[in-house]
């Protein structure tokens, strides 16, 4: 058995039971924007936010199993808090897993969470959240607009959002910009008591999410089954190497998954 089908066999149990940064700065011009949410609690309505709509569903548990082992995995000699949500291709749940986590994360009184929408190429996170995509991400990275001044406090617990912002005509030249390294680089500092979850693009169609892999402290890889294929995770995983892969996430497992054939492990990339 390959070291990736262990992997997925130990990550499929409960489903989802799946370093000291340098300061540093740039020197973007600041545009300050009104701050584009006034502090009330939003309405969440989206039915796959079950953390936050159905928190007494089995989905929900899930989602808070997959939290523990995830709080468990950061909270180490140093606070590993910038982490990254993707997985092999699309619609495999990766932005649904990145919602649910920090909603998750956010409602306990002990962690504070910043969730960033990086798939600039099809955000979908304001959509979950009910909010419009106006200033974010992009507009921070090509404009200068502070990050204070485009987030959203979404009154969800203490939870913030960061949406992707405006459209971008070529993403792969500023994900693989120093630029944008050097922006997370300095979120992470800056927040440097929160969690950071980022919500990227597939790892096999495009090549920005290999660039921010190397700059996180952790990664999840969501494998949705019946849609991804072996082979693709191997090559995801071939794509990962090297970084902090914390583990895999099972997505939507058949109701007659046998969760005592498996177990979970941290599964690091060589």
């Amino acid at each position: 058995m390959s070291r990736i089908e262990e992997a997925l066999e130990k990550a499929a149990k409960l489903r989802v039971d799946t370093t000291s940064v340098s300061q540093t700065s740039h020197n973007f011009p600041k545009r300050h924007v009104p701050p584009p949410v006034n502090g009330e609690r939003l309405e969440l309505k989206n039915q796959l936010l079950v953390t936050a709509i159905d928190p007494h569903t089995q989905a929900a548990e899930e989602y808070r199993k997959l939290k523990s082992v995830v709080v468990k995995l950061t909270k180490s000699a140093s606070f590993l808090n910038m982490l990254m949500v993707t997985s092999s291709i699309g619609s495999e749940g990766k932005s649904v897993t990145a919602a649910n986590l920090a909603l998750s994360l956010a409602q306990e009184f002990d962690h504070t969470v910043l969730l960033v929408d990086a798939d600039i190429r099809k955000p979908t996170l304001h959509t979950y959240l009910g909010i419009e995509n106006k200033v974010g991400l992009s507009d921070c990275l090509l404009d200068g607009v502070d990050v204070k001044d485009a987030l959203i406090r979404t009154g969800a617990g203490k939870l913030s959002f960061l949406s992707a912002g405006r459209s971008v005509s070529n993403p792969v030249e500023l994900f693989t910009s120093q630029r944008i390294k050097d922006f997370f680089l300095e979120m992470k500092n800056r927040y440097h008591d929160r969690y950071i979850i980022i919500d990227t693009p597939p790892v096999l169609p495009f090549a920005e999410t290999r660039s921010l892999s190397a700059i996180v402290d952790g990664i999840v890889l969501v494998a949705k089954e019946g849609l991804v294929t072996l082979h693709n995770i191997e090559e995801a995983m071939e794509c990962l190497k090297g970084t902090a892969m914390l583990g895999i996430v099972y997505n939507e497992a058949a109701p007659e998954f046998h969760p005592d054939r498996y177990q979970y492990c941290r599964e690091a990339s060589a």
